[in-house]
């Protein structure tokens, strides 16, 4: 998954969709989740990076990151990409 190219993104989590007009507000994990996508990483990538830092049960934190991923996509601010 990618993002699409006509989101803004803002540093501290601020996001806006020009085509719908929608803004969202990432907290900091949201954050630190979209800089990893748009870095290309993969879902194992992210999961073992973010349980490197934080006290958490990797299955379910895979299982939460897929389900904040899918929540992008609802809200058109990921698209799926090549690799996808």
């Amino acid at each position: 998954m990618k993002i699409k190219s006509n989101i803004a993104i803002s540093d501290s989590g601020f996001l806006l969709n020009p085509s719908s007009g929608e803004s969202f507000s990432l907290n900091p994990m949201g954050v630190m989740i979209l800089k990893m996508v748009k870095e290309g990483k993969s879902l194992q990538e992210m999961s073992t990076e973010i349980s490197q830092d934080y006290d958490v049960n990797q299955s379910i934190l895979e299982r939460d990151i897929e389900d904040f991923k899918g929540t992008l996509m609802q809200h058109g601010i990921l698209e799926k990409g090549e690799d996808d």
